[in-house]
């Protein structure tokens, strides 16, 4: 039986060293989060606005009860602004942050693939002497002959969105 779900495993790639990835497009090129942190994905619908919030915060949406925030990632990496259109979607992600777990929804240009990663595959991603901030990157890997940027979810979401939003309005 061990050989058989061995055998299993590696026709699978999901070894403990193997972790899985949503990716995701913004501006032609592909992002990944970690699949553990994704709670759902769903089309881009209009969204509540929250005044005096940066222009990356959209507002808010109820998903099934829950006041969740919606952020434009595009415009939190600071790139070119186009149209939602019908590949546009919402990946609802649970991030922790001090006070424990919440959920916010990302807008991005649409959904790749779910990919296997080797965690010793991931590479660093590269020192820019501080003049480019790399905290929000888990690190870096080549999925099928095109680099993949994994994103570190939790500080990405935690740095300057959460912080936006009051506790008693998000879930």
């Amino acid at each position: 039986m061990n050989q058989v779900q061995t055998e299993y495993e590696s026709e699978l790639d999901l070894s403990p060293d193997v972790l899985q990835f949503l990716t995701f497009i913004l501006n032609g090129e592909e992002y990944g989060v970690d699949i553990l942190k994704v709670q759902g994905i769903q089309g881009w619908t209009k969204v509540t606005p929250i005044p005096n919030t940066p222009d990356f915060m959209l507002g808010v949406i109820n998903l099934r009860g829950a006041v969740v925030p919606i952020v434009d990632l595009r415009k939190r990496f600071q790139l070119e602004e186009v149209g939602y259109g019908p590949t546009t979607v919402v990946i609802v992600v649970k991030v922790r942050d001090d006070d424990g777990e919440r959920v916010v929804g990302l807008v991005v240009d649409a959904v790749s693939e779910v990919y296997n990663v080797n965690s010793r595959e991931i590479k660093p991603s590269p020192n820019f002497s501080g003049s480019i901030s790399t905290e929000y990157i888990r690190g870096l890997s080549m999925i099928e002959n095109k680099m993949v940027i994994l994103l570190e979810i939790d500080s990405l979401v935690n740095a300057g969105v959460l912080d936006l939003v009051p506790n008693e309005l998000v879930s």
